[in-house]
Order: structure tokens, then sequence, then C-alpha cells
């Protein structure tokens, strides 16, 4: 694959973060997607569980605005996220990792139904789905999977964002 289908395939990506759609990420879109989670999962903000997720929310958005916000607006736009994100986690996918894991760790605890650190494929489905993937594409991603723990999950995260494939 070429230099120029991998960054359109990344590129692509970009919307899964701008939940607003208003052309960058920013701080407000990582806590919107909290918010969103957290009314699918019926969970309050206040909550130990709600807390997590939105301390989750502001690691990983510091995380990335750290590696992708080279004008220092506090916005990503579609351009900083290809060329500076992309670029800089593509030969280090474990970095990236690293930056989701505070937020997928409170997902996943947020998600996990029956306590046991893991989710299952219907949890995952609800997950997506509340996150604006379409229902189709997170059925079809969660009924590849069996119950996943955070490990699986935070690595399955990193891959997805950068290796195209």
């Amino acid at each position: 694959m070429d230099s120029a289908e991998y960054e359109r395939r990344i590129a692509a990506r970009f919307a899964t973060f701008d939940q607003d759609g208003n052309g960058y990420i920013s701080r407000e879109d990582f806590s919107t997607a909290a918010k969103v989670l957290l009314a699918e999962f019926g969970v309050t903000a206040r909550s130990e569980k709600g807390q997590s997720l939105y301390i989750g929310a502001e690691a990983f958005w510091q995380g990335m605005a750290g590696i992708a916000d080279r004008d220092g607006d506090q916005r990503i736009t579609r351009d900083e996220f290809v060329g500076g994100a992309v670029k800089r986690l593509r030969d280090n996918p474990a970095r990236f990792a690293e930056i989701a894991r505070p937020f997928l760790h409170a997902v996943i605890a947020l998600a996990d139904g029956d306590g046991d650190a893991s989710v299952t494929p219907a949890e995952v489905q609800r997950a997506l789905r509340a996150l604006g993937v379409e229902s189709d594409l997170a059925e079809q991603s969660a009924a590849a999977l069996g119950p996943v723990t955070e490990d699986q999950v935070v690595t399955a995260f990193a891959e997805y964002f950068t290796v195209p494939e």
C-alpha cells in the first residue's frame, strides 16, 4: 500500500474522533463521547465509573493533542491527525495504545455488565453504536468477538487507528 492510500484510509478514521462533525477534534469531542457512553449504559457522570470515564477521556485528549496539535490551538485538524498523530504512531502502535488505555479501561468498566473485567460482543456493539459506528458495522465487528479483555481491546483499538489494513 502506498503512502497516499495509507493516509486516505487513516483520514477516514478521523470521523470517529470528530464526534460533532465540525471538521476538527477537540477536548469537547472526547467529552461528548464520554457523555454518550454514560447515557447508553445508564451511568451518571458523578458516579465512580462516570468520573473514571471523564478522566480517561481527558487523558486521551491530552495525549492526542500532545502528539498531533502542531499549532497549539487545542484543535486537531484532519491534516494534523494524518500528518501528526498517525505518522508518529504508525511505527509504534503501542504508544497510541497507552494514550488510549485510560479511556478504554473506563469504557470496559462501564460496559462490563457482569463485572468480570471483560466485555461481551453485545456490550462492545452497544459501545460502538453509542460512539456513532453504523449499526451493521458495529454488529459485524462485535459478532467476530468472544468476550475480550482490556489488553485485547487496547491492542485492537491501536491497530485500527495505526494499521490501515
